[in-house]
């Protein structure tokens, strides 16, 4: 069989449509383009996994099997136990993990109490009250405000929420983990406020038109119509407000007193703590030989740490949404 040809003999359809050589070659430039930049993201995330796994499993081994140096540093024995201690010190030797963990929670509580009421009560309003003038002023302002860097807040935390909140309200002393939750949770209202206003915004309005048909007024249509509707958003800017406020640095390292290497296990958020990664970029600060490889690689330890918590949060969060989500 023949292919077919244009009625002035030119050549096939298919010929026509593929274009020209120089076209066809442009297209498999970028082709292969956006494959190598898809396979290098691949590869940067299987090597930063894999280096957090062998260097968290050495501090492993190095806890069962110490080395004679770090034997004669430190100040008692060396073992599994160091991992359940009364503080996180780990130029003496010390790796109490739930020093960190619970230092984390209690950040992380308090910047979602602080964060989901505020960031969802800005969606709301966004959505659901204000005009469309008042949204094309305020959405762009809100993202804005996301973009802050961190060490600001963590300033303005240490410099003003301590000292005029925290102190005087509660009668604390210095830094403290409740003035770092009050400043992560400033942080994170953004977040949730653009994603939440984001979820609210894609549910149709002929739902909206249908609850007011029936006689409802807005505030019970945005209640039992348009959070239901959105819930999948709203459980996803809440997991990701989490993973940020989890994962939130330089607020903690300032606001928090981790700063000197060392950190004493407490409940109270009155008193001053660390977080799983307030307390890498503290030991990070010495990495230039004065601390033994032991040391070191407990940085790798808590990284890998706070990898598997964000990677079961994301992987709850998923299944759920998946569960609750709603096509219209």
């Amino acid at each position: 069989m023949t292919a077919a040809v244009l009625p002035d003999g030119s050549g096939s359809p298919d010929d026509l449509l593929a274009g020209n050589a120089g076209r066809r070659v442009r297209e498999k430039i970028v082709q292969a383009s956006v494959t190598v930049a898809a396979l290098t993201s691949i590869l940067i995330t299987i090597g930063i996994v894999g280096s957090l796994v062998y260097r968290a499993g050495q501090f492993m081994l190095a806890l069962t099997n110490p080395s004679e140096t770090d034997l004669e540093e430190a100040r008692g024995p060396i073992g599994l136990g160091n991992l359940w201690s009364d503080q996180w010190a780990p130029r003496f030797f010390e790796f109490d993990m739930k020093t960190l963990l619970v230092g984390s929670i209690i950040v992380t509580l308090v910047a979602m109490l602080v964060a989901t009421p505020l960031g969802l009560g800005a969606a709301v309003y966004l959505s659901e009250y204000a005009n469309r003038r008042v949204r094309k002023i305020l959405k762009p302002v809100l993202e804005v405000l996301a973009g802050i860097p961190s060490v600001v807040l963590g300033f303005f935390a240490l410099r003003w929420i301590s000292p005029n909140l925290v102190q005087k309200i509660f009668d604390a002393e210095g830094q403290s983990l409740l003035a770092a939750g009050l400043g992560v949770g400033l942080l994170t209202i953004p977040l949730v406020a653009s994603i939440s206003e984001d979820a609210m915004r894609a549910v149709p309005d002929s739902l909206r038109e249908a609850s007011a048909g029936l006689g409802a007024r807005n505030k019970t249509t945005t209640l039992a119509v348009v959070l239901p509707a959105a819930v999948s958003g709203l459980v996803a800017a809440f997991i990701v407000a989490t993973s940020r406020a989890i994962g939130e640095t330089m607020v903690v390292f300032l606001a928090a007193g981790a700063s000197g290497n060392s950190a004493q296990f407490t409940v109270n958020p009155l008193e001053r703590g660390s977080t799983m990664t307030a307390a890498m970029a503290s030991q990070a600060s010495g990495t230039d030989g004065t601390i033994s490889p032991l040391s070191f690689n407990s940085l790798f330890f808590v990284g890998f740490v706070l990898f598997v918590i964000t990677l079961v949060l994301n992987l709850i969060a998923d299944r759920f949404v998946r569960r609750v989500r709603q096509s219209y």
